[in-house]
């Protein structure tokens, strides 16, 4: 006899980030697929953010009055 498929898997692994609810395992660690999708538009919109020490106009660390690096590969004037 053939076993019926079962639904979507609903256990409980602590709560949403988002809204609180109980996440369910195929969109852990939320809730839902909407939940899910207004974490990622936080994330896209910047809006979270990570503090951290203020930055220089110099991000690379490398200076700005550095020379810049010899290109290598072929030479266009050979």
């Amino acid at each position: 006899m053939a076993q019926a498929k079962p639904g979507p898997i609903v256990k409980a692994m602590g709560n949403c980030p988002i809204c609180k609810a109980p996440s369910v395992l195929d969109t852990r660690p939320f809730c839902s697929k909407r939940c899910a999708d207004v974490d990622l538009n936080r994330w896209l919109s910047d809006s979270y953010v990570i503090q951290g020490a203020s930055q220089d106009d110099d991000e690379d660390g490398d200076g700005a009055d550095a020379a810049p690096e010899p290109r290598r590969g072929r030479d266009p004037d050979a």
